[in-house]
């Protein structure tokens, strides 16, 4: 390891002195870092095109597919970084796990996990499960040259709680009954959880990601008390499971505004924040020593290119005091999104922030 723990010889990386990374790494940066999640996907018509006819996990498991997709965003809007294109449930059903994302629906699993017995269906994932991730990642890291390519994962309280519901759900009633009502049970199956996503996410950084995000999409369910105890030690595992390749490790949940210190305090590098939450509370929250990230609402995108600009300067107001901010949206690309409007935001971004 060199003296800044990141490993030796990684500063000959081409993406090492990005100011995506950078600001990852809290260090000084020519102009904030912008990039969306779900940026290669439905508001794109080249997307849309490249996929026609051709279902979500089949697209996860194409090379020559998720590379174009992953590069699409890059080429159109000059984002500082790439995201790698898959699907949270994607080390999932390379190990077996009888789903499908169904259109409209979103993932769906046959036999959901309801029992101690079920567990069993869960086995380690090696690299052989998902080779195809290795290929794309090859491919595109030659293609993406300085920029950076974040890998992702979902993490083991959203799995979880697609695998004990059995599908999309807005109570979880099936996964926090578990979680109350036997709880060795639930621990033991984030634990596995745990396991199966830092397989995935070491598969991504020894192939060639400079960054990775854990997404935890339906954190903002639970109480502090609740994540404190029964999922920040999955969490906290994946992190710890990843932290010696020194790369940034990204922690991003929806309406999760009461849990993020608690979501730094996991080990993550740089905490993600939604649009409900202005980032210099956010980061009051989050303590000192760590990067965030966010945090415009995607309804905004909508509204006109001066209203887009005028709340563009309130989040980059806010961040004004941070140690590291990378700009992003406070969730998702919304479907119906004007690309343009995406490509005159970060053009607005860099612009506002160059130093």
């Amino acid at each position: 390891m060199s003296a800044n723990g990141s490993p030796t010889g990684q500063q000959q990386n081409p993406t090492y002195d990005s100011a995506f990374l950078k600001a990852c790494r809290r260090e000084p940066v020519p102009h904030t870092p912008v990039w969306f999640m779900r940026q290669a996907g439905r508001s794109l018509p080249e997307y849309r095109k490249v996929r026609e006819g051709i279902g979500m996990l089949e697209s996860c498991m194409r090379p020559d597919l998720v590379t174009e997709i992953t590069l699409q965003p890059v080429r159109r809007h000059g984002v500082d970084a790439a995201i790698y294109f898959s699907d949270i449930v994607v080390p999932l059903k390379a190990i077996g796990i009888d789903l499908d994302i169904k259109p409209g629906v979103g993932p769906v699993v046959e036999q959901p996990v309801r029992t101690r017995a079920d567990l069993a269906r869960l086995r380690d994932l090696t690299p052989e499960d998902v080779s195809y991730v290795t290929e794309a990642i090859g491919l595109l890291t030659s293609e993406l040259g300085s920029t950076p390519l974040i890998g992702f994962a979902g993490a083991p309280f959203t799995l979880a709680s697609y695998l004990v519901e059995g599908g999309p759900s807005r109570t979880y009633e099936n996964a926090k009954a578990m979680m109350y009502g036997d709880p060795e049970l639930w621990a033991d199956l984030l634990d596995r959880l745990a396991d199966i996503t830092a397989g995935f996410l070491k598969v991504q950084i020894e192939a060639g990601a400079s960054a990775v995000q854990l997404f935890d999409s339906w954190a903002g369910a639970l109480a502090p008390a609740d994540y404190r105890r029964s999922v920040m030690p999955a969490s906290a595992k994946v992190f710890r499971a990843v932290e010696s390749y020194g790369v940034p490790r990204i922690h991003f949940g929806v309406g999760t505004g009461e849990l993020l210190g608690l979501m730094g305090e996991a080990g993550a590098d740089v905490v993600g924040v939604d649009w409900r939450v202005p980032l210099d509370e956010a980061a009051r929250r989050v303590g000192p020593g760590k990067a965030l990230q966010g945090n415009l609402d995607p309804t905004v995108l909508f509204a006109g290119r001066e209203a887009v600009e005028a709340k563009t300067r309130e989040v980059l107001g806010t961040a004004a005091g941070l140690e590291g901010h990378v700009f992003n949206l406070g969730h998702g690309v919304m479907p119906s999104t004007d690309p343009d409007a995406l490509t005159r935001l970060v053009e607005y971004v860099h612009t506002q922030t160059a130093r």
